[in-house]
């Protein structure tokens, strides 16, 4: 693969940052909303709310599937949390972020199928993929869309948007991640080692960046929140995908130089992938 794929660099998705200006505000840097969370799993839409208010987004409103819901999150009391039902009348997000941990409820599935009629891009990511994976009627409304999304299998949830199986997958990740860009109109992270990235464009890169610590619960979450984050920002859905992931294995990587391997989390990730954005761009 990595004869015919080009990797994705540090100089090339550096490239796509610009300096603030001095007197902006937060207006300025674009509104993500994150749905997920349902009983059990409200830490990954959490996690991926936090890596969107840390890589840069202004505004992050968080929306809750439990029933038990949070009315705020401690750790990161920026966040605006809300409950699920609330997350499509909110106004005029520049991004939306679904499916991590959402399960695979009917009330999960309407939030789905809503999101999909809005316009404005979108991340799917986990259930999503699963609820689209199982529902026709989701593939065809994912298909008929102008407007960018960006989704994020890794290679079980590309088997079942494929119909085939995670080993088939993994034999030729790179034909996987293309297919899928062309059966669901958008741009694609096949997730796992050297991750493929197919741009809605039809450009093909594979990202060396990335390290076994990171097979570690909640990392994917912090993908999607990074991406959210610089969509709401302004970057091309397609340079979004190529500098989160880029970036999110690289914060993987400078933590492993700490001696961090084993057991890094991915709260730490997105720490270091803010500590290293800020050296990027300057």
């Amino acid at each position: 693969m990595s004869k015919t794929i080009p990797a994705i660099t540090q100089k090339q998705v550096a490239a796509l940052l610009k300096p603030r200006p001095r007197d902006s505000h937060k207006g300025m840097f674009g509104t993500a909303v994150v749905i997920g969370g349902a009983t059990g799993m409200i830490g990954a839409a959490l996690l991926a709310g936090r890596a969107a208010l840390k890589l840069g987004a202004g505004i992050v409103h968080v929306c809750l599937l439990a029933e038990h819901a949070p009315a705020v999150d401690m750790v990161q009391p920026e966040l605006m949390l809300h409950r699920a039902e609330e997350a499509l009348r909110l106004p005029e997000p520049d991004v939306i972020a679904i499916g991590c941990g959402m399960g695979g409820s009917i009330a999960a599935y309407k939030l789905v199928y809503e999101a999909l009629r809005l316009d404005c891009p979108l991340v799917l990511d986990a259930d999503a993929l699963n609820l689209v994976a199982r529902h026709i009627d989701l593939q065809d409304d994912l298909r008929q869309r102008e407007v960018p999304v960006l989704i994020t299998p890794h290679p079980a949830e590309a088997a079942r948007l494929l119909g085939s199986s995670a080993a088939e997958v993994q034999a030729a990740r790179g034909k996987a991640a293309q297919q899928l860009a062309r059966q669901l109109n958008c741009g694609v992270v096949l997730k796992g080692a050297s991750s493929v990235c197919v741009t809605r464009a039809g450009r093909t890169f594979v990202n060396r960046t990335g390290n076994s610590g990171m097979s570690a619960p909640g990392m994917g979450d912090v993908l999607t929140g990074m991406l959210a984050a610089f969509i709401a920002q302004g970057i091309d859905a397609d340079d979004a995908l190529l500098l989160a992931v880029h970036l999110h294995g690289a914060a993987g990587d400078a933590l492993a130089k700490q001696h961090a391997g084993i057991g890094m989390t991915a709260t730490e990730v997105t720490e270091w992938a803010r500590w290293l954005l800020n050296q990027w761009n300057a």
